[in-house]
C-alpha cells in the first residue's frame, strides 16, 4: 500500500492531517445541477482535507425568460439561490482554486468566461500570481469536448500566473472515473443524470481536491 501510495502521488492520513490553513475557493457554473454535485463533492473533500473551503457560483447571464421555459434550469436556479456569486475578491483570498464548469463546444460556458473577465484587475496587480488551480467539466456524451474545456481554461491561468494542477494519473481513482489527466469530466443523459459510477466520480473529484490542496500547502510554506 505504501509502495502504490507514493507511486500514485497519494496522501497518507498523516499527510492528509497536516493540510490547514490553505483557502479553497471552489467556483462553478451550472444549469441543472451537474456542475454543483462536482463543487459540492470538491467542497467535501476540501473540508477533509482541513482547507477551508468556499463555494461561489458565477453570475448567470441568461435572461429570466430562457431559464424559466426550462423546468430543470429553473429549479436548480431557485435550489441555489443563496450561495454566493463569485467576485475577483474571492480570488485574491484563496489559496487554491477549482472551476467546475459546463461544456460549450469544447470551451467553458459564457457565464465562466464572463466572470474570468472581470479579474483584469487583480491580474495586473499580480494578485493572480501562484494561485493553485484546477477544473472540472461536464458535457452530454463521453467525447463532447470535456478535455478541451479543461484546457481553454487552463490557457487563461497561465496567463494569471497560477500552478495549474491537473490530476494527470496520480490515483487509481482517475481510472475508474474515465482517466481525463486534465481534470475530471463526467457525461450526463438526456435526464441529466451523470453516466456511469458516481461514487467512482466522487472519488476522482476528492483525489484531485486534495491533490490541489497539497501543492497550494506547499507553495504556500515556501513563500511564507
Amino acid at each position: 500500500m505504501g509502495f502504490l501510495n507514493k507511486f500514485f502521488g497519494k496522501t497518507t492520513d498523516k499527510e492528509t492531517i497536516q493540510m490547514s490553513n490553505v483557502k479553497l475557493a471552489i467556483i462553478y457554473y451550472s444549469t441543472s445541477g451537474t456542475n454543483y454535485q462536482l463543487a459540492q463533492w470538491a467542497a467535501e473533500a476540501g473540508k477533509q482535507a482541513g482547507a477551508e473551503v468556499k463555494i461561489f457560483k458565477v453570475q448567470e447571464l441568461a435572461p429570466q425568460s430562457v431559464i424559466e421555459g426550462n423546468p430543470a434550469w429553473k429549479a436548480h436556479v431557485e435550489a441555489t439561490k443563496d450561495i454566493p456569486v463569485a467576485t475577483p475578491d474571492d480570488i485574491v483570498w484563496a489559496d487554491a482554486i477549482i472551476f467546475s464548469t459546463p461544456t460549450r463546444f469544447g470551451n467553458v460556458a459564457s457565464q465562466i468566461k464572463q466572470f474570468l473577465d472581470t479579474t483584469g484587475g487583480i491580474w495586473f496587480q499580480g494578485k493572480t500570481v501562484n494561485k493553485v488551480v484546477s477544473a472540472m467539466t461536464s458535457a452530454q456524451n463521453a467525447h463532447g469536448g470535456q478535455e478541451q474545456t479543461i484546457l481553454q481554461l487552463y490557457t487563461t491561468m497561465y496567463h494569471w500566473g497560477a500552478i495549474v494542477v491537473a490530476p494527470g494519473y496520480t490515483d487509481p481513482s482517475l481510472f475508474a472515473a474515465g482517466g481525463n489527466p486534465y481534470g475530471t469530466s463526467v457525461a450526463v443523459d438526456q435526464n441529466n443524470q451523470i453516466v456511469g459510477d458516481k461514487q467512482a466520480y466522487q472519488a476522482a473529484v476528492a483525489h484531485q481536491t486534495k491533490r490541489v490542496i497539497t501543492v497550494a500547502e506547499w507553495v504556500k510554506k515556501g513563500i511564507q
